[in-house]
This record gives structure tokens, C-alpha cells and sequence, in this order.
């Protein structure tokens, strides 16, 4: 059964997520932010926000990038004043990256036009209709094959 909602769906988020989207996607939210803020440095910016202050190894996990990719970028934020390098209070020898008080402020600002963007987009549905999507795709995320429990 080919056109069956799975496979709808499948479609769908194969689209959403290609990397090209993404790309895309984040030059859009970084326009202007900085030279040292774009489609590259972005998943770093926002996985810290995520996560808070971690390793590059750890955030490479997060984000799909290998340890020396997110090390080299980490670089740039770093020499932007985005991010900071803290001593690991678990271990002396090791690392962490965090946000700075600016990084913080550029994840805000790139989140806030992500916000706007989908309002923007979602401006046109029936208020109820925009609720229900937001629910059911929260839903989707929580419960659906993305989950820690489906791996």
C-alpha cells in the first residue's frame, strides 16, 4: 500500500530533513548575525542550548557531527565571543563548551525568527487547525519512531 499515511508521512520529514533544507533553513535564521554565525556554525549554537555546557564529543552526538567538526567550529563561536571553553568540574583534564551571554542572545534571536517564520506560515489555517497540528506533531515527536525507547 504505497500511499498509505506512513509512507505520506515518510515523504514528508524526508523532505524536512534533508540537509539541503536545513542549510537553507539556517542561513535564513543567521542572516545577519555575525560572520561567525551561519548554516555551519548554527547546530553548535542551538545543540548547546540544548544541552548546556558539554564536549565536543558529546555535542557532536547531539547534532550528527564528529568530535573535530564540532571542534573546528566551536573555534569560530569562540573566537566570535559566543561560546567559551570551561574546565570540566568532572574531570580536570577534559573540556566543555558552553554558551556565552552573547551565544545565548544569538540562539534567542534565531529562534524567535524560526517562531515568526512558522506563525507566519501557519497565519493562513484556522486558529484551531494550527493548535491541533502543534499538539498532534508534539505527539508525533514524543511517541513516534524518534524516540530513545524505537532505537
Amino acid at each position: 500500500m504505497e500511499n498509505s499515511t506512513g509512507h505520506d508521512i515518510a515523504e514528508a520529514l524526508g523532505l524536512l530533513l534533508r540537509r539541503s533544507t536545513r542549510a537553507h533553513l539556517y542561513t535564513r535564521l543567521t542572516a545577519g548575525l555575525g560572520e561567525a554565525v551561519d548554516e555551519l556554525t548554527y547546530p553548535v549554537l542551538s545543540g548547546l542550548a540544548r544541552t548546556g555546557a558539554c564536549s565536543a564529543a558529546d555535542l557532536g552526538r547531539e547534532i550528527g557531527l564528529d568530535r573535530t567538526t564540532v571542534t573546528r567550529r566551536a573555534d569560530r563561536l569562540e573566537r566570535a565571543a559566543l561560546l567559551q571553553r570551561q574546565p570540566d568540574p568532572a574531570d580536570g583534564r577534559a573540556t566543555l563548551l558552553a554558551l556565552t551571554e552573547e551565544g545565548h542572545s544569538v540562539v534567542a534571536a534565531t529562534r524567535q525568527r524560526l517562531a515568526a517564520g512558522i506563525e507566519a506560515t501557519l497565519a493562513s489555517w484556522p486558529p484551531e487547525e494550527a493548535r491541533a497540528f502543534a499538539r498532534q506533531l508534539r505527539r508525533f515527536v514524543d511517541e513516534g519512531p524518534f524516540t530513545p525507547e524505537h532505537e
